[in-house]
């Protein structure tokens, strides 16, 4: 109990309540019959809802943390609210109501009368309720322009809104026009019976949106067709019926909305020539599809949210090898809350399915349009132009192809074969919807492997590499100018056998000479005896003895 706050006596309470609960049993009613509540009426109403809401959360006997609980558990779930609809009270006005009844008794929580008081001319209420049961089709703006254009000033359209909802007239007028009906529930008496396709959004894989086609058998529950793909088009809807049909079997009718994969020429033949009925929901009546689209609540909250937990999907294959596994694999062998049975167990109790065969199913998803023949025995089809049976001259005739290869067309005449058309002039192979889904890393090319320029860099460090450093070598000393003349004359000139001595020990110039060689000048030799070979007065000493081998090059000699 709140600190400075007194309780009404519990007597007192309870009389008022059972007093104002008898005035709110008092209605008027409209000419029609239906009750009509008052305006004190609706502030009982609204008054007897506070009370029940705060009636044990205002107990004397509740201490604090008791309390707190229970207002924290009225304020997080919904109430039906004084006028049927679904409200939910915060915890601030909870206690704001129960201070109030503390403080005033019932009496201090009826709603002001000031609130929700028309300020607005009652007049022209009534005048937009006439004009809009004059013609039901008129909106609130167009009520609006019309009674501004008569008295020079109109309420807002959202008041005449909110004021037709008041009233009940949109109900009023939605029973004349029949537009409150009740819809029994149906099931198709066995497997096969009717099947109903739709196409629902589902996640992005590999930068673009995906879709999933599928057809739910309405006996059993079983989705017996389905796809992903990577555009909403009749193309991919007839990828997923063909793969239900070749393995489930054929269904008398097919059910299907209004869309553009669903409303084609080229579905509808497809229909006729396996035998199946085609029915379009009526549009802005999606109650013939209940069954369809909660499948596909379940497979948001049970594949599409575990798909996202993994991190999606790489590619299309990925993602249809997923969800076939979930299918066939939980969705089929799961218990159905409406039928009582799991969805393949059900199918499977019925009748053998009746199966086409491979050519049926070839010929019931080829695609067909007819052309009439030109004076040169010619027709075109997508910017392609073929030549046909010169015979066929003025007539129409239906071309049959497959939709990805327009190199080959079968033309027929009512319904009889008359050849194939001859390409003449081909600019187009594939049909312009026919549009490969292909995986966008997939048409990525695959990288080479060569760098030029990593290349151009080692073939140039190469060619440096096999260079002699002329710059790194060291000069040698200057000549002493007298000693120099007293050299070159006791120096005899080189001989053939020294020169290729030289040539055989240091190599070719710029090949095998690692380390920089001086020449150093020798002191002046004695005279040699007769006969033997005097020895060159210069000698070349290598500045690293690890490289030449003075001794070697001597033995050579």
């Amino acid at each position: 109990m709140l600190a400075g706050e007194v309780s009404p006596p519990r007597s007192s309470r309870l009389q008022a309540a059972k007093g104002t609960a008898a005035r709110a049993t008092n209605r008027a009613t409209d000419p029609q019959g239906a009750a009509v509540p008052s305006a004190d009426d609706r502030r009982q109403a609204v008054a007897l809802f506070r009370y029940s809401l705060i009636r044990e959360a205002a107990d004397p006997a509740l201490g604090a943390r008791e309390r707190g609980a229970l207002v924290r558990a009225l304020a997080e779930r919904d109430h039906l609210g004084p006028t049927g609809e679904r409200v939910r009270v915060g915890r601030n006005t909870l206690d704001r109501w129960i201070r109030a009844w503390r403080t005033g008794g019932f009496g201090a929580l009826l709603p002001d009368p000031r609130v929700g008081r028309p300020r607005v001319d009652a007049g022209a209420l009534e005048l937009a309720v006439t004009l809009k049961r004059e013609q039901p089709r008129r909106s609130a703006a167009q009520i609006a322009v019309v009674i501004a254009e008569r008295h020079g000033h109109s309420p807002h359209e959202r008041t005449l809104e909110r004021h037709f909802r008041r009233v009940g007239l949109g109900r009023e007028l939605a029973a004349q026009r029949g537009g409150l009906r009740a819809f029994g529930r149906f099931e198709a008496e066995a497997p096969n019976q009717l099947w109903t396709a739709d196409a629902l959004h589902g996640p992005v894989v590999a930068g673009r949106k995906a879709y999933l086609f599928a057809a739910i058998d309405d006996h059993s529950r079983a989705l017996v067709g389905y796809r992903w793909a990577l555009a909403e088009d009749t193309l991919r809807l007839e990828a997923a019926l063909r793969g239900g049909f070749a393995a489930r079997g054929l269904p008398g009718a097919l059910y299907v909305d209004n869309g553009s994969p669903f409303a084609s020429r080229q579905l509808e033949r497809c229909l006729a020539v396996l035998g199946i009925r085609l029915v379009h929901s009526k549009p802005g009546q999606p109650q013939g599809r209940g069954k369809i689209e909660r499948a596909f609540r379940t497979v948001r909250e049970q594949f599409l949210v575990e798909l996202d937990t993994r991190g999606g999907a790489t590619d299309l294959d990925e993602l249809n090898r997923l969800f076939g596994a979930w299918v066939e694999g939980v969705y089929h062998h799961r218990e159905h809350s409406e039928t009582g049975q799991a969805p393949m167990e059900r199918f499977l109790a019925g009748a053998p399915p009746r199966l086409p065969s491979p050519a049926e199913l070839r010929e019931a998803f080829l695609w067909a349009e007819h052309r009439q023949v030109t004076k040169q025995a010619m027709v075109s089809l997508f910017g392609n132009r073929y030549q046909v049976d010169p015979a066929l001259v003025g007539a129409t005739v239906e071309l049959v192809f497959d939709p990805f290869d327009l190199t080959r067309i079968e033309v027929r005449y009512q319904q009889r074969p008359m050849g194939a058309a001859v390409p003449f002039q081909l600019g187009r192979h594939v049909h312009p919807h026919a549009t490969p889904e292909t995986d966008p890393a997939a048409t990525t090319p695959r990288p080479s492997g060569i760098d030029y320029l990593a290349m151009v860099e080692q073939r140039t460090a190469a060619t440096h590499r096999r260079r002699i450093a002329y710059a790194l070598l060291p000069e040698p000393p200057a000549p002493n100018p007298g000693a120099g003349t007293h050299d070159r004359a006791a120096t005899p000139d080189p001989s053939p056998h020294d020169a290729t001595q030289a040539q055989t020990t240091l190599g070719p110039p710029g090949i095998g000479l690692h380390l920089p060689a001086t020449i150093t000048p020798q002191q002046a030799a004695q005279p040699a005896a007769a006969g033997s070979t005097t020895n060159p007065s210069t000698s070349i000493e290598p500045t690293d003895a690890a490289t030449v081998d003075t001794a070697a090059m001597e033995g050579a000699s």
